[in-house]
């Protein structure tokens, strides 16, 4: 079973810096560290095409007010009083800190989630494309993804302070059927990874969502109907009839997602792609087509992806060597396997792993 590793992604377990060792000396700088002004410069979209001008023109006029961000950097940095991800009370919820920059992409497999950046800013590469969001941009996962990602604006006054709501598709369903009475509209495209413009609105109701934190009652009480309001919101942004494809059984991102879950269930078995397709009731040729424009890429490269990323932790977490790490993700092939693990993550596995346990240290 592949571990889902969000905490390596967002912060990057495989690098610990020296002073996280005291994490009150962290919590009683918490609102000293929240960043008083709005960002002095954009970060630039992530396509430069006409269309992308246009949303990022569009982001920069709607994007949420400087004291509504202040307020939600002070209630995430009081919540991930240091470098990590903080799981909040209500399930499916976390605060993220990261006081650095990262050096290099951490790599990850993400579920459906909404990310929200209140401070600093991010880069996500998902195959060849390359996804930046911030204060002004929030970034949807629609399925399960292998991805890599690097914090591009952040340091120890100006942390990178973020919210992740995990997007369950049953809730996602639910509430789309009040957002869109008539019917979810057709999606523009398929993609499982897109960012959208982040509202005043969301803003708030993230807000207020991090502030019941301190009061389990009202947490327990009162989380869930916000988290409906997020999701409501959410659904009624330009990006909204994607997000509801998340919920509807019979759209190619919910068929794709089934796919999906079950490459991440039997990742180290051989399968075709006629047979894959056959499980989700669609013909190979348009099966192969739909998988690659919500992944970015072919069924078997996202398996490989898969099998590389557990390949990893195996080898850095329980300390198991290359060649038995190879053979228990489904490689028959040592030599195969070490050209596809160097390609990947730029080093030789022996090379690479002794290289992440000196980082850890």
């Amino acid at each position: 079973m592949i571990v889902t590793t969000f905490t390596m992604f967002f912060i990057g377990t495989l690098r610990l810096w020296s002073d996280h060792s005291s994490p009150h000396r962290h919590a009683s700088l918490a609102y000293s560290s929240v960043n008083l002004a709005p960002s002095p410069r954009p970060i630039r979209s992530f396509r430069q095409t006409p269309r992308s001008c246009c949303l990022y023109h569009a982001v920069m006029i709607a994007a949420p007010g400087a004291l509504a961000l202040r307020r939600l950097a002070h209630l995430v940095a009081r919540h991930a009083p240091h470098d990590g991800v903080f799981p909040l009370r209500l399930p499916g919820t976390y605060a993220l800190r990261r006081a650095l920059m990262s050096s290099e992409p951490v790599h990850a497999t993400l579920a459906p989630c909404l990310c929200i950046v209140a401070q600093g800013a991010k880069v996500v590469m998902l195959g060849r494309e390359m996804y930046e969001y911030d204060s002004a941009r929030m970034l949807v996962f629609a399925v399960d993804l292998p991805v890599s990602g690097q914090v591009t604006r952040a340091s120890r006054r100006d942390p990178f302070l973020g919210f992740k709501l995990d997007l369950d598709p049953a809730r996602v369903a639910e509430v789309a059927t009040r957002v869109y009475p008539r019917g979810v509209p057709k999606a523009s495209d398929n993609r499982g990874l897109y960012v959208g413009c982040t509202t005043d609105g969301i803003i708030d109701a993230v807000t207020r969502l991090l502030d019941l934190m301190d009061q389990p009652e009202d947490a327990d009480l009162l989380g869930p109907l916000v988290v409906d309001e997020i999701l409501i919101r959410l659904l009624r942004t330009p990006i909204g009839s994607r997000v509801a494809q998340i919920g509807q059984p019979k759209s190619g991102v919910h068929r794709i997602a089934e796919a999906v879950s079950w490459i991440r269930a039997h990742f180290a078995h051989p399968f075709t792609v006629e047979e894959l397709a056959a499980s989700v009731r669609m013909s190979a040729s348009s099966f192969h087509q739909r998988f690659k424009a919500v992944t970015s890429m072919s069924p078997l490269q996202y398996q490989k992806v898969l099998r590389l990323h557990e390949a990893r932790r195996l080898m850095l977490f329980q300390k198991m060597d290359a060649s038995d790490a190879c053979h228990r993700v489904g490689y028959l092939s040592p030599s195969q396997f070490s050209r596809e693990y160097g390609r990947f993550f730029g080093s030789a596995p022996t090379k690479d792993i002794a290289r992440l346990r000196e980082e850890i240290r």
